[in-house]
């Protein structure tokens, strides 16, 4: 099969096109240009997208990952060469699928391709099977190891065998080892273990049933020795109990005479209390009584402290009208007449006229200027002068002096109606009368208060004294004043307490009489068994035996009902011997599927040998030519984990201690060995190589170029590459170059 042209709305590609030549194809572009992304899309062409494949933490589905990033709808066709013909194949979106319709035709025709359809896609034109191909013939970027195949494993089979195949060693292992599991995996797990753990529960249930009938035998012969113990027992008690009916007879007629004594005095005390208050109502009213006294020494407190604020309020006023300076004055005016007289005396004590007097001899030169111009005729004259400054203090000095004088004479007046030294005196004198007026004021109030407070206890006495009258006169009315009330309450509650006892006599001898059993007809026959041991001692023993024949019956019940839930023996001996033979058969099934997979394992080895000389000869062949020879053997575990060997190496070595480089040319080599070996030759299956030779220093890109360009004399080869390199290497040579 040869691919001629593709075309895709994929990924990154919108409407893209791809046209590979026959052999050796290099296609060139830069990181992010669609080239794993045109690899991607062959596949999804060839064998469509994985039904199981999903989205998860750090993966995106294929399905998903392809959506064109323009949002138009995921499409393609692939136009190419199979059986001589060319065929046009077709995927895009059906209704909400995404890739759900196909196509097939022959392109000259347009007529569809017999029996090619969507699911066998690629499989039909390239022979094998996706996992085949992944592993053979298509290198995904980062993808060029190989990983176990069951399909891959078939086609080897098929190699090594002259026949066809219809499955591989490992999926009959793995069948026979899911055999061997079903059968058996350890000793809890398994058909053979869970055989033995049902014939282990049979013969536990046979070995219970035989438990179970012995104890059963057991429970019923305690049984019977209980109902004979308790029988005898009760013959002794009935003994006891004939004894028992004389003496409580007895007991009756002195109850009954001390009902009777009980009854008389309950009466007595009756009719002695008469009409008594409740308890609750005494107690209640004693409760008064007592705040009645602490009323009455309530009073005399306060009828002691009015004569006491009557004297302080009387000192408090004498004090007031004694002030020499605003007797008669409330607070108030003192205060203010203070504040104006203090002011007057603060403005009396300036010193103005003083300076008053200084200002005279200017205003005297003044003078004298202007009468020594005018009587002379000269600008300047000091007799004039002298005389002008004599005149100017005497008429402008004098008035204040004079002045002076008369405030200093208020002042002097002022200050001793207050016998103040300073003006700060008079405020502090009528500061004191104001404390004074405050003192009176306040022992006022305190008086008042206090014969307030006379006045309320006094009435309260009169009332409360007044109600226990009132109380205690239905039933003592002969009280006339407190202590006859306190007497009367006591003697009151002493009445009640004998009227209470004789009740709570009488309660208790009508207890005690109806607790005894009344005489039925004629006293009870005197028992012929004579009266042994206990009643007690011999009642408890007939309930412990009571207790353990209840127990036994139980235990015989519950025995009986275990013995009918473990079924019918002969049945369970019956499944006994059908376990064992099923178990017997399941081991020769495990002996013979444990002897079938050793000879399976014993033919696998004889198959490997047929088929690994081959494999490994042609890839370490592939291998030489990508290493220049360092490397000439290569071989493929079981595992498909690859070995090389130096030329002339004592032995293989793991992939692991290979450079990256060299090891990733060991698989290309395995991948190429098997694309000879394992695909079909009648349609060569064209090769997909993305980015391979990326890890390959430049000589051994080299080697590898030639390798692919011997394949494309017969296979289709495209090789997707992001560096220049190959081009180079490949200049001249029969090579059809691309870009994207």
């Amino acid at each position: 099969m040869k691919i001629r042209k593709m075309t895709a709305s994929f990924g990154a590609l919108e409407k893209a096109v791809l046209i590979p030549g026959d052999g050796l194809t290099l296609i060139q572009a830069q990181n992010e240009a669609g080239k794993s992304t045109w690899c991607a899309f062959l596949r999804a062409m060839l064998y469509g997208f994985p039904t199981r494949d999903r989205d998860r933490a750090g993966y995106l589905a294929e399905k998903n990952r392809y959506q064109p990033w323009s949002g138009a709808a995921m499409e393609g066709t692939i136009e190419l060469e199979w059986k001589g013909r060319e065929v046009t194949l077709y995927r895009g979106p059906k209704g909400t699928a995404a890739w759900g319709a196909f196509s097939a035709v022959y392109t000259a025709t347009g007529e569809a391709v017999p029996g090619l359809t969507a699911e066998n896609c690629g499989e039909t034109l390239l022979g094998i099977s996706r996992e085949v191909f992944e592993r053979t013939a298509f290198v995904g970027q980062g993808e060029i190891s190989l990983s176990p195949s069951g399909d891959l494993e078939k086609r080897v089979a098929t190699l090594a065998t002259s026949g066809e195949e219809d499955v591989s060693f490992s999926q009959v292992e793995r069948r026979l080892k899911d055999w061997l599991n079903r059968r058996k995996v350890n000793s809890r797990v398994g058909l053979i273990p869970e055989l033995e753990h049902q014939l282990e529960q049979v013969e536990t249930a046979a070995a219970r049933q035989g438990e179970l009938l012995r104890q059963a035998q057991a429970a019923l012969q305690e049984q019977e020795a209980l109902q004979a113990q308790k029988a005898q027992l009760q013959t002794r008690l009935q003994a006891h109990a004939a004894a028992s009916a004389a003496q409580q007879g007895q007991r009756r007629q002195q109850a009954q005479a001390d009902y009777d004594a009980a009854l008389d005095a309950l009466q007595t005390a009756q009719a002695a209390a008469g009409y008594l208050p409740s308890t609750e109502e005494l107690r209640r009213a004693q409760g008064d009584l007592a705040y009645l006294n602490t009323l009455e020494a309530n009073l005399r407190m306060a009828e002691k402290a009015i004569p006491e604020a009557r004297e302080a309020a009387e000192e408090a006023r004498k004090a007031a009208q004694s002030d020499p300076c605003f007797s008669g004055w409330d607070a108030a005016q003192a205060a203010a007449k203070a504040q104006a007289d203090h002011d007057q005396a603060v403005a009396l004590q300036k010193k103005g006229a003083s300076l008053l007097s200084l200002l005279g001899a200017p205003v005297g030169c003044i003078l004298g200027f202007a009468l020594g111009r005018t009587a002379q005729g000269r600008p300047y004259s000091l007799p004039m002068l002298i005389l002008g400054a004599i005149l100017g203090w005497a008429v402008v000095a004098l008035p204040m002096f004079l002045m002076g004088r008369g405030k200093k004479k208020r002042l002097s007046t002022l200050m001793e109606r207050y016998q103040a030294q300073t003006p700060e005196d008079i405020l502090t004198r009528g500061t004191e009368y104001s404390r004074k007026m405050t003192a009176l004021q306040e022992a006022e109030r305190q008086l008042q208060a206090t014969q307030t407070e006379r006045d309320k206890l006094a009435g309260q006495k009169e009332e409360l004294t007044g109600q226990l009258l009132n109380f205690v006169r239905p039933f003592a009315p002969q009280v006339s004043d407190p202590f006859g009330v306190s007497a009367a309450l006591s003697r009151a509650l002493q009445q009640g307490e004998t009227y209470r006892l004789a009740q709570a006599r009488l309660e208790a001898a009508e207890r005690l009489l109806t607790a005894l059993p009344s005489p039925q007809g004629t006293a009870a026959a005197v028992s012929a068994v004579p009266v042994q041991g206990d009643a007690g001692e011999l009642a408890a023993r007939l309930q412990t035996v009571n207790g353990a024949l209840e127990r036994a019956a139980a235990s015989a019940a519950r025995l009986q009902g275990e013995l009918s839930s473990q079924g019918d023996p002969a049945e369970l001996e019956e499944r006994r011997g059908q376990l064992m033979e099923a178990l017997e058969q399941r081991r020769r099934e495990y002996d013979a599927i444990a002897a079938a997979l050793e000879s399976l394992k014993n033919a696998d080895s004889l198959l490997r040998e047929r088929f690994s000389p081959a494999v490994n000869a042609k890839a370490g062949a592939f291998l030489s030519a990508l290493t220049g020879g360092k490397y000439d053997k290569a071989a493929l575990t079981r595992q498909f984990q690859a070995l090389a060997q130096e030329r002339d190496g004592a032995a293989h070595r793991q992939d692991l201690s290979l450079s990256v480089g060299a090891a990733e040319q060991l698989y290309l080599a395995m991948r190429l060995a098997m694309c000879e070996l394992v695909l079909p030759a009648g349609e060569p299956c064209p090769i997909l190589l993305d980015d391979a030779l990326d890890a390959f220093d430049d000589t051994r890109a080299a080697y590898a170029l030639d390798c692919l360009l011997d394949l494309a004399e017969k296979r289709q080869v495209l090789l997707f590459t992001c560096h220049s390199r190959e081009a180079g290497l490949l200049r001249g040579r029969d090579v059809s170059l691309a870009s994207l």
